[in-house]
């Protein structure tokens, strides 16, 4: 069957009807997420009935928020290819307004779980809410669900050392640099993804020319030099990245470009997806261009070192195609 991604849920196809849905934001689909959706397919195989995830978009806090502010983990092709790679028949993707915020619990419920998914188990996690002022809580599913026809299953949290996996807990660790700990949280690698774009071309006379993608103006990655693997026209490369706005050329556009080991295809307009390994040094300002060039020599010397020993940390890696199996 094949995965299907819903963005109007009265397209709904007849086959997804009379599932398990896992509800939730889902950002960044890390350990604690997933160990909702394991649970969720495990009674969609044992029911035989599709698993499902539903999840919002864009992310709540951004609606009520003064303007945008969110550092996402993942945005929300990024989201539907975590929800594939992690064995769904589909994502229903719900656009979050005011207008929708405004609907009461019953509502959400009567209308989206009951009426239009059919939903026979419905799955969350221990912090999820729903509805007009959160009314909604996870005792409140708990309790309509005989009324309504569906099961209900209530996810704790996954703890990491003293304190649950969590998205605030990726995002901290990507802001100070700590990208294997993020992995470790996320139970897979983080990738950021996009169009690539032109730059101005500066690398290409360095010696190291780059893909380059814009980046959300909210993206919270520490700005630095990163161990990468790219994914690109339906293949994998090595690679090493710079995020930021290069000091000696800072021209005010804040950049994720990446060198991509012994490769010279031509990839503008091309979607790329780039999985992060390894923080390796904070961005500087130097003297010269030949000692930029021997920093950039040294970095990917580097970076080859560190990917000579990089695996896939689960299937999830090897599904995204950023590893082999």
């Amino acid at each position: 069957m094949a995965f299907t991604i819903v963005e109007n849920l009265g397209e709904l196809p007849k086959h997804l009807r009379g599932g398990v849905v896992a509800i939730g934001n889902f950002d960044g689909c890390h350990r604690g997420h997933q160990s909702i959706f394991e649970r969720a397919q495990q009674m969609a195989r044992a029911n035989n009935v599709p698993a499902l995830v539903l999840t919002f978009e864009p992310h709540p806090r951004d609606v009520f928020a003064p303007k945008p502010f969110m550092f996402r983990l993942t945005e929300r092709n990024q989201k539907a290819r975590l929800v594939e790679a992690m064995g769904f028949d589909g994502v229903v993707i719900m656009p979050f307004t005011k207008e929708f915020s405004q609907k009461s619990a019953q509502d959400f419920i009567e209308n989206y779980i009951v009426d239009q998914l059919g939903a026979s188990i419905v799955t969350v996690g221990a912090d999820f809410h729903f509805g007009k002022d959160r009314a909604g809580t996870p005792q409140y599913l708990v309790e309509a669900g005989p009324k309504y026809g569906f099961d209900v299953v209530i996810n704790h949290m996954l703890d990491e050392g003293d304190a649950p996996v969590s998205s605030t807990r990726v995002r901290e660790a990507l802001r100070e640099g700590e990208v294997e700990f993020a992995n470790q949280l996320l139970g897979y690698h983080a990738f950021i993804a996009g169009e690539v774009s032109h730059g101005d071309k500066r690398g290409r006379e360095l010696g190291y020319p780059t893909a380059n993608l814009h980046l959300s103006p909210h993206e919270g990655l520490k700005h630095g030099v990163y161990v990468v693997r790219a994914r690109v026209k339906g293949k994998t490369y090595d690679g090493v990245a710079n995020y930021g706005r290069r000091p000696m050329f800072d021209n005010g556009t804040t950049l994720f470009e990446t060198h991509i080991f012994d490769f010279a295809e031509e990839v503008y307009g091309e979607y790329m997806e780039v999985a992060l390994c390894q923080y390796l040094r904070g961005e500087a300002n130097f003297n010269s261009l030949d000692e930029l060039i021997t920093a950039m020599d040294q970095d990917s010397e580097n970076a080859r070192a560190v990917l000579a020993n990089e695996k896939a940390m689960s299937d999830i890696d090897v599904k995204l195609g950023f590893f082999a199996d």
